[in-house]
C-alpha cells in the first residue's frame, strides 16, 4: 500500500498525525517514535526493511488493510540510522514532544533532527581520525565559491577556486566531502560526477539564512563568501534543525599560501591511504600519526594535506619539534597527560546539537582536569600559550555529575548528592522508604508469628506482603489487610499503611527522575554558554598533540631538521622513503638528488623494479613533510619552497569514465604542463607508454623538452626510452642519472643506488623470471631476444632518433648502403624495429 492510496477520512488519528509530519519531509526516511521503538510506515518501511534487512510487517490504522511496517528499538537505533546514513538515505527523527504520562490525548511528536552523511555528529558513528564535512558550492560563472563545514567540531571554512570543474572536484575530493549542497541541480555533469563516480551525496537547497548566525561570518568582507556561508547555514538550520551555537568565525583558506597538490598526487603519493587496499595502514600518515587525542590526528592530517610556503610559519614549528628534541622528559611527561585528553572538539559539537549524555560531560570533566598539568608543561617547555584551564567548569562537573552514570538520561543516578538540597530530600525519602519496607517486614513477622510472611514490589501491583495459603487463618484481622493477588501457594495482600508509604516512596522515585534530568539539563546549558571557549581550547591541545607527534617520529624515524632556500637549490642527502624504510624486511638504500638551480630535471633509466618510482615519491614526500613542519627522512637537506606537486606515477584505467590509460597519463601531462610554475615539482614516471612505440618516445621527448625549457620547474622523468637520454647534450637543464643494477649469472641483482648517466638495458626478462612467469615462457623470450639480437647495429643509440626521423640527403641507392651499415649481431630489439620501420617508411616513399 502507497501513502497516496489512503483514505484519510478512515485512518486513526495516529497515523493521521503521522502523515501530516511525513509531508514535510518528502525526501528523508521518517523514524516516528511509539513507546520503545521507531517505526517507519508506507514506502519508508518497504525502503527499511529492505536495506536493513529486517521483517516487513504490518499494522493497524483504521483502514481494511494493514499498512506496511517496519521498527527498530529506540535504544538501538543508531547501528540502523548509520548503515542508512552510508548508503545515501537521510533520515529524519520524529520524537515525543511531551511524556505520555501527562499527555491530553494524542502525545505530541515532531522532528528533532534529520541526518544525512554530511551531518552526523554521535562519536559511535564517526571516525575519530577524519573530520566529517559537508560542503556548499556556489557558481558564479567565473569562478566557485566553497564553504565546508565539520558539524561534530564546529570548524567552518571559505575559499574561492578558479571556474576548472576538475579542479573543483580535485578540492572536494582531497578534502573528503560527504555532502555537496547546490542551490539548482543545473549542472547536470557535475552532480552525475559527484555522486556517480565519486559517491558523494548532492543535496539541493536555494535558500539563505538570514541574521541567525550572523557572529560567524561578520568578519568576512568578500560577499561571494558571505553568501556561501548563509547557504550552507540555511541547509544546516532549516532543512537539517542543526544548532550551531558551537561554530565561532569562519576561516578563509587562500589556496595560494599552501602548496597544492591534486587528488591524482594525494593518491600516487599515498599520503593518506594507500594505492591497492585503499587503507589508512601503511600510508604517509599512518607512519607520521603519534597523536594521543582523535584532535590532534586530525590536526596532524590537515597540516599534511596543507603544507605550508611561509618560511617563518614552518621555521616555527621546526623550532617547537627541536625543543621537544631536546626536553624529552617534559615531552613524555606532555604525552601522557595528552593521553588523558578525550575529544574535546567533538564533545563540544554534541553539547550544542547533539544527543549529549551524563557519560559525554564526565569525559569533558576528566579531559579538563589534565589542563593545568598540561599548561605548566607547555610553560617549562617555553612555548607561549594562552591555555583555558576552565576551572569553573571542571568544579561544576565534579559537583555534578555521577562517576559511573547511565547511558540514558531517564534512568536517574546522573546528579551526585550535595549538588541539589531538594533533590537530597528526595532521595532520602527513596532511602529511608527502602530501610522502612525492610523494618515494616521485620514488625509483621512479630506481630502475626508468620516466619516466612515477606515484602515485596512488582511493577503491576506495586508493594504487596506475601504470606502462605496455609498461613491465611494467622493473619489478624484488626490489621485490616485487603488481598490483592491470589496466587496457586500463597496470597498477596496490601495495608493502610504499606499503601501509605507506597504512594511516598514511588513519588520520590518519578521526582528524582524528573528533577535529575531537569538538573542535568541545566548543568549542560551552563557548559554551552563556554562553548567557543572550550573550542579554542581543544584547538590548542589539538596543535600541541601534532606538533608533539612530529617530535616522536623524527626521533624514531631518525628525521632531520631541513633547510629551506628561494634559490631553487635542491639538496638532499641520504634521502629515504620514510614508510618504505618502516615496512621493508631489507635495510633501505638511501639516496642522494642534488640539482643546483641551473638543472631543473633529472632523466632517469634503470631497470624495472629498480626502484626508479620509489626513488620519485621519496622526493615529494621529503618536500610535503618539510613544508608541512616536520623534520625529513634524510642525513641533510636543503630544500627549496614549492608551490605545487604534480605527479603521474602508475598505469590505470580510469574505468568509470571510459578513459585509457594512455587518455587518463595525457590529462595528468596536460594538467601540470598548464598549471605548474619554476617553483613546481613534477613527478613524470614512464611517461608515453601506453601508446605506440613511436608516438610515445615522440610525446615523452617534446614533454621532457618543453618542461625543462619553457616551465624549467624541479622535474624528476624516468623512462624506458633510452634514445631520450642524448638530451642531455642537447639541454644543459637535464641531467642524466640511473639506478643501478648488476647482473650475474643470468640473474638481475637491484642495488636501488641512483648513479650519475644512463644506462641502455632494461632487463625485462630477467624481471619477469622474478615475478614467476612459467619458464617456457622466460626461455622462448630469451630465444626470440637472440633472434632480434642479432640484428644490432653499431652505430650509437643517440643517432637513432635523428636516424628515424632525418632523410634530407637522397643518393642512389641509400636503401642498400644503410642495410650494408646494420650489424645485426649487436642489435637491440628496439634498434631493429626502428631500423626495419625507417626502411620500409622510405622504401613506400621510393
Amino acid at each position: 500500500m502507497k501513502r497516496s492510496e489512503v483514505d484519510l477520512s478512515k485512518i486513526s488519528p495516529m497515523m493521521k498525525q503521522y502523515l501530516d509530519i511525513k509531508k514535510e519531509y518528502e525526501n528523508e526516511l521518517l523514524f516516528y517514535r511509539v513507546g520503545d521503538f521507531y517505526e517507519l510506515f508506507f514506502e519508508d518501511g518497504e525502503t527499511a526493511s529492505r536495506e536493513l534487512e529486517l521483517t516487513l510487517t504490518g499494522k493497524n490504522a483504521g483502514l481494511e488493510e494493514r499498512i506496511p511496517m517496519c521498527g527498530v528499538p529506540f535504544h538501538s537505533v543508531k547501528p540502523y540510522i548509520e548503515k542508512l546514513v552510508s548508503k545515501g538515505y537521510k533520515v529524519a527523527i520524529c520524537d515525543q514532544l511531551e511524556d505520555p504520562r501527562f499527555a491530553k490525548g494524542m502525545v505530541s511528536r515532531g522532528v528533532t533532527q534529520v541526518i544525512s552523511k554530511g551531518t552526523v555528529v554521535d562519536l559511535e558513528l564517526l571516525n575519530e581520525h577524519d573530520n566529517h564535512y559537508i560542503a556548499s558550492v556556489l557558481d558564479f560563472s567565473y569562478i566557485y565559491t566553497i564553504c565546508y563545514a565539520d558539524i561534530s567540531t564546529g570548524s567552518i571554512y571559505v575559499s574561492i577556486l578558479p571556474h576548472q570543474k576538475d579542479k573543483l572536484i580535485s578540492t572536494l575530493l582531497n578534502l573528503g566531502i560527504l555532502e555537496i549542497v547546490l542551490p539548482n541541480n543545473e549542472d547536470l555533469e557535475l552532480i552525475a560526477t559527484l555522486k556517480g563516480t565519486y559517491g558523494i551525496e548532492v543535496s539541493i537547497s536555494e535558500g539563505e539564512l538570514e541574521d541567525k548566525y550572523s557572529n560567524v561570518y561578520e568578519s568576512l568582507e568578500e560577499e561571494h563568501y558571505i553568501h556561501a556561508v548563509k547557504h550552507l547555514f540555511y541547509y544546516l538550520v532549516v532543512k537539517e534543525l542543526k544548532d550551531l551555537s558551537h561554530f565561532k568565525n569562519v576561516e578563509v583558506i587562500v589556496p595560494d599560501d599552501y602548496l597544492e597538490m591534486d587528488v591524482h598526487t594525494v593518491r600516487n603519493l599515498e599520503l593518506v591511504e594507500t594505492l591497492r587496499l585503499k587503507e589508512r595502514t601503511y600510508s604517509l600518515i599512518w607512519l607520521i600519526d603519534k597523536t594521543k587525542t582523535s584532535m590532534g590526528s586530525r590536526k596532524l592530517k590537515n597540516w599534511l594535506m596543507n603544507p605550508l610556503k611561509k618560511i617563518d610559519l614552518i621555521e616555527e614549528r621546526y623550532h617547537k619539534i627541536e625543543v621537544l628534541n631536546n626536553e624529552f622528559i617534559l615531552r613524555e611527561n606532555l604525552r601522557n597527560s595528552l593521553y588523558q585528553i578525550y575529544d574535546m572538539e567533538r564533545l563540544c559539537g554534541k553539547i550544542s546539537c547533539g544527543s549529549l549524555n551524563a557519560r559525554d560531560l564526565l569525559q569533558l570533566k576528566l579531559s579538563l582536569k589534565e589542563l593545568p598539568t598540561i599548561k605548566e608543561i607547555v610553560s617549562d617547555l617555553g612555548f607561549s600559550t594562552s591555555l583555558n584551564t576552565h576551572e569553573e567548569i571542571y568544579k561544576l562537573l565534579e559537583s555534578a555529575i555521577y562517576e559511573d552514570p547511565p547511558v540514558t538520561l531517564k534512568e536517574g543516578y546522573l546528579i551526585k548528592e550535595g549538588y541539589n538540597k531538594e533533590l537530597d530530600e528526595l532521595k532520602s525519602i527513596r532511602s529511608g522508604g527502602k530501610d522502612f519496607i525492610a523494618n515494616f517486614e521485620s514488625k509483621l513477622k512479630e506481630q502475626t508469628g508468620i516466619k516466612n510472611l515477606k515484602v515485596g514490589f512488582n511493577k503491576v501491583f506495586g508493594y504487596y506482603i506475601e504470606i502462605t495459603k496455609g498461613q491465611i487463618a494467622n493473619v489478624p484481622e484488626e490489621l485490616h489487610w485487603e488481598r490483592r493477588q491470589t496466587l496457586t501457594g500463597a496470597e498477596r495482600y496490601i495495608s493502610p499503611e504499606l499503601k501509605e508509604k507506597e504512594a511516598l516512596i514511588l513519588n520520590a522515585e518519578e521526582k528524582i527522575i524528573d528533577m535529575e534530568y531537569n538538573l542535568f539539563c541545566e548543568v549542560k546549558e551552563t557548559i554551552k554558554k563556554e562553548l567557543l571557549s572550550l573550542k579554542d581550547t581543544a584547538n590548542e591541545i589539538a596543535e600541541l598533540d601534532a606538533i608533539t607527534a612530529l617530535s616522536v617520529v623524527a626521533e624514531e624515524c631518525h628525521f632531520v631538521r631541513p633547510t629551506l632556500n628561494t634559490e631553487h637549490k635542491l639538496e638532499i642527502k641520504n634521502g629515504r622513503h620514510p614508510v618504505i624504510e618502516k615496512v621493508s624486511n631489507y635495510e633501505y638504500v638511501a639516496n642522494d638528488i642534488f640539482m643546483d638551480p641551473s638543472i631543473h630535471t633529472l632523466l632517469i633509466t634503470g631497470p624495472n623494479m629498480s626502484g626508479k618510482s620509489t626513488f620519485m615519491r621519496q622526493l615529494a614526500i621529503i618536500v610535503i613533510l618539510a613544508q608541512m613542519g616536520s623534520f625529513v627522512p634524510a642525513e641533510k637537506a636543503n630544500l627549496p619552497i614549492i608551490d605545487k606537486i604534480f605527479t603521474r606515477i602508475g598505469a590505470s584505467d580510469d574505468l568509470v569514465s571510459g578513459e585509457s590509460t594512455f587518455m587518463v597519463e595525457m590529462k595528468e601531462a596536460k594538467n601540470a604542463i598548464c598549471n605548474a610554475t619554476e617553483d613546481s615539482l613534477i613527478l613524470f614516471d614512464e611517461l608515453g607508454r601506453g601508446t605506440a612505440t613511436y608516438d610515445g618516445m615522440s610525446l615523452a621527448g617534446s614533454i621532457l623538452e618543453y618542461v625543462s625549457k619553457h616551465i624549467q620547474c624541479k622535474t624528476l622523468f624516468s623512462t624506458h626510452y633510452h634514445e631520450l637520454t642524448s638530451m642531455e647534450r642537447e639541454i644543459p637543464s637535464i641531467k642524466n642519472v640511473h639506478v643501478s643494477a648488476k647482473e650475474e649469472d643470468g640473474n638481475i641483482i637491484f642495488l636501488h643506488k641512483v648513479k650519475n648517466g644512463a644506462v641502455d638495458k632494461s632487463y625485462g626478462i630477467h624481471v619477469a623470471r622474478l615475478a614467476g612467469l612459467p619458464e617456457e615462457i622466460i626461455k622462448n623470450a630469451e630465444s626470440l631476444l637472440k633472434t632480434y639480437e642479432s640484428k644490432e647495429k653499431k652505430e650509437p643509440k643517440e643517432m637513432q632518433i635523428q636516424f628515424a626521423m632525418d632523410f634530407e640527403e637522397e643518393k642512389t641507392d641509400e636503401l642498400r648502403e644503410k642495410l650494408k651499415k646494420l650489424d645485426p649481431l649487436h642489435m637491440t630489439p628496439m634498434d631493429a624495429m626502428n631500423a626495419l620501420y625507417e626502411l620500409h617508411s622510405e622504401a613506400n616513399k621510393k
